[in-house]
């Protein structure tokens, strides 16, 4: 059986264009930094958030790890959302790798609350409590259903972080799908942030990798740390070069996986009007058994708990396929 695949966008598969883009790719030893089809993905996407510079990383939760650990020394903490990707979807490995602990707030949809946020705060009084030394910021958000946090909302963490001496980190696996939904230049996004981490194969539909993004120094000393965490990749510009493609062909169509994902929303019970980008996170009594009663069907979704399921369009749903999913899960959610 054919399935429409609604799992993740990570499942995307490369296209012809980005086949052959890739095949025909220019590569090096980028340990030696001598890849230049990396050096020309790093150099532009830098450049798109207006950040001094950006290091090629095989996954977006070693991307992550890099980010957060230039901020935060072992024993220290960052601020996040409850259900925030570094907390929940990471596997422990900043406390595993870096002996980074976290403390969290919980958001509507997995927004800032800059309130809560200034009251978590605890200044570095040691021997006594644990310092924060970040906070860090999803967008979009993941397990909040694809949630654009608004650029002002950001924005406004600035006061906090610089009046502390701390750090902020945007975990911008989707920003592309925020800066499609919202407008938002990407440069915009990257201003607020010290360090930066955005993702080429979820809805960009590259096969592989991830950059994180920030200063000079923040990315030589990135270097020696994606070494020791094995992440040294040697010719590697073919997997860059179907990133680059993605960000040329790939980027505006974003919208078509917004209206799809809007037109799964209505068909699921939910508000459409609360769809932002290509996550849908559907309340029903039997998520596992919506799973089954749809995967019989030919359409695959996750259950992220006992009552929630999740839905992401991407590159590889069409129009076509998302409304015969549509008619799929209106069955499978109403049992």
């Amino acid at each position: 059986m054919s399935h429409i695949d609604l799992r993740s966008d990570t499942v995307t598969k490369p296209t012809e264009g980005m086949r052959a883009a890739m095949a025909r790719a220019e590569v090096g030893d980028d340990v030696y930094g001598e890849d230049p089809t990396v050096r020309r993905l790093e150099e532009t996407v830098a450049g798109l958030f207006g950040m001094e510079a950006a290091l090629f990383t095989p996954t977006g939760s070693m991307a992550n790890l890099l980010a957060v650990r230039s901020l935060v020394a072992p024993g220290q903490e960052v601020l996040c959302e409850s259900s925030a990707h570094i907390a929940r979807a990471e596997l422990g490995a900043h406390g595993a790798f870096f002996g980074v602990t976290m403390r969290t707030w919980t958001g509507e949809r997995g927004r800032i609350d800059h309130a809560a946020i200034a009251a978590m705060f605890a200044p570095d009084v040691s021997p006594f409590f644990v310092a924060t030394k970040a906070i860090s910021v999803e967008n979009t958000h993941n397990f909040g259903g694809g949630t654009v946090q608004p650029l002002a909302d950001i924005e406004a963490l600035r006061p906090l972080v610089d009046a502390h001496g701390i750090g902020l980190h945007v975990d911008g696996a989707r920003i592309w799908n925020a800066h499609v939904a919202s407008g938002v230049p990407l440069a915009d996004y990257g201003r607020p942030a010290d360090v930066l981490t955005v993702c080429l194969s979820k809805g960009l539909g590259a096969p592989v990798g991830s950059l994180v993004l920030g200063s000079r120094a923040m990315v030589q000393e990135a270097v020696v740390w994606r070494k020791r965490l094995g992440g040294g990749m040697r010719q590697v510009g073919m997997l860059a070069a179907a990133g680059l493609y993605a960000l040329e062909h790939h980027l505006d169509r974003l919208a078509e996986d917004h209206e799809h994902a809007r037109l799964l929303a209505e068909a699921c019970g939910a508000d459409p009007a609360a769809v932002d980008t290509n996550i849908v996170v559907v309340d029903v009594p039997d998520a596992a058994a919506v799973v089954r009663a749809a995967a019989d069907q030919g359409v695959l979704v996750s259950a992220l708990g006992p009552t929630t399921v999740r839905l992401v369009t991407h590159l590889d749903v069409s129009r076509e396929q998302a409304e015969t999913a549509a008619s799929v899960l209106k069955a499978s959610v109403a049992g």
